[in-house]
């Protein structure tokens, strides 16, 4: 009887799939592509573009003593 291992792989875009993809297929590992993602696509594009503006410095910074005042406290 042959084990079976289940293998979870976090690619960061497109070309690290096409990578893995072309490897596992070199060494004839059978493997198989999640339909659909766990996450739900509005959130997911929400995270995105916030990760823009934080790169872009689309943000606001609060001092922790500043903070009751920032929420109307």
């Amino acid at each position: 009887m042959k084990a079976e291992n289940t293998l979870i792989v976090h690619t960061k875009n497109s070309k690290e799939l096409k990578v893995i993809k072309a490897f596992m297929e070199a060494l004839k590992i059978k493997f198989e592509m999640a339909k659909e993602s766990p996450y739900d696509p509005e959130f997911v594009e929400k995270v995105l573009e916030s990760r823009q503006q934080v790169r872009e410095g689309k943000v606001t910074r609060v001092k922790k003593e500043d903070l009751k005042e920032f929420l109307g406290l």
